[in-house]
């Protein structure tokens, strides 16, 4: 790390590989920029980036039946490579589980952290650790068989429910059943893929966690159409990418390479057209974007087409969004709260101005 300083220090010694040919503004010709990143540097220098994800969660983090990493967290890890590499292949996945993933990020095993992870005052304030953004709004609910004919989580009065220790699932399952008086057994396991089998074999009535991983656990289960997700919503949990405190930089270029993933779907520019929109758009949101106007690129130490290499790689976040957890995905999930801000009907996706 001090070496890392030193070099950023210098101006800007750690040259990207030579298979990174892209021309680079340093950021000491922005105006007022603040120091570069030693993690961005270190990045550069090994030409790869190290992103920590789910050990396996369909829809967001696995690996397929070539063994290639797939899903929305993974898209995001291969957004920031481009962004920074320009080559959304350059990326080493480091699968965590919930108990090692805040630890391997401070230990320095891993440049960021996609893993859906809820963003908290205890995590934030308290852990020294940094949210770079939401990605994916969520709340915990319950997974439950068809056949015990609920309607609501209310009625779990006495019944076995399965969540992972450790996690914000066991204690917003702790605030939910206590605040509205309701008596219940908690069955308690390291991980969720235990408490997602424990269920699977009956050992309890119910198994709560996020929504968007009961409905991932569901595709899993002996029998998928026997069990119902309930209407009700235990928390909020707002997941998005985390890195270390201590790096102002560095957190700054992954907010805003999922910023411009989230302006690029309601601006209209896809996966396919951002080349030839860099080229022909008059609009000049787009054209900043894009990297045909502006120096926005070097202001975070990247080539002035940052975005647009990120949009090449995986599309934009609607794009995304579909290919893993929509209409494209075995999940099925519709947008809900994850549609942009300015749709009908509206979601909370807001892509912050760049400008």
């Amino acid at each position: 790390m001090a070496l890392a300083v030193l070099a950023a220090g210098c101006g800007r010694q750690d040259a990207p590989p030579a298979t990174d040919a892209r021309p680079e503004v340093p950021v000491a010709t922005v105006p007022g920029a603040p120091p570069d990143s030693p993690t961005l540097a270190a990045i550069k220098r090994r030409g790869r980036l190290n992103c920590g994800v789910h050990q396996g969660l369909v829809g967001f983090a696995y690996t397929d039946n070539r063994g290639q990493w797939r899903g929305f967290d993974v898209d995001f890890c291969r957004a920031t490579a481009a962004a920074i590499l320009g080559d959304g292949d350059a990326v080493r996945f480091v699968p965590l589980s919930a108990a090692e993933r805040f630890s391997a990020l401070n230990d320095g095993r891993i440049d960021v952290l996609w893993r859906n992870s809820s963003w908290t005052m205890t995590r934030d304030a308290g852990e020294g650790l940094v949210f770079a953004g939401i990605n994916y709004y969520d709340g915990q609910g319950f997974l439950v068989r068809r056949s015990l004919n609920l309607n609501s989580a209310t009625e779990l009065t006495g019944a076995r429910v399965c969540v992972q220790s450790g996690s914000t699932s066991q204690a917003n399952a702790v605030d939910y059943f206590r605040s509205r008086g309701i008596e219940y057994r908690p069955v308690v396991f390291d991980t969720e893929d235990a408490a997602r089998d424990a269920y699977n074999r009956e050992d309890c009535d119910a198994f709560s966690a996020d929504i968007s991983a009961l409905a991932a656990a569901r595709t899993v289960l002996t029998s998928p159409n026997e069990h119902v997700i309930l209407s009700d919503v235990a928390s909020k949990e707002p997941l998005g990418p985390v890195v270390r405190a201590g790096d102002e930089r560095w957190a700054s270029t992954v907010r805003w390479t999922l910023n411009a993933l989230m302006l690029a779907e309601e601006l209209g520019v896809a996966r396919a057209e951002a080349d030839d929109l860099a080229k022909t758009s008059t609009d000049p949101r787009v054209r900043r974007l894009l990297g045909a106007e502006g120096d926005f690129g070097p202001m975070l130490g990247l080539s002035r087409t940052w975005a647009k290499d990120a949009i090449a790689a995986v599309g934009n976040y609607g794009e995304i969004f579909e290919r893993n957890l929509g209409s494209q995905s075995a999940l099925d999930l519709e947008r809900g709260l994850n549609a942009q801000w300015n749709a009908r009907p509206a979601g909370l996706i807001y892509g912050l101005p760049i400008r």
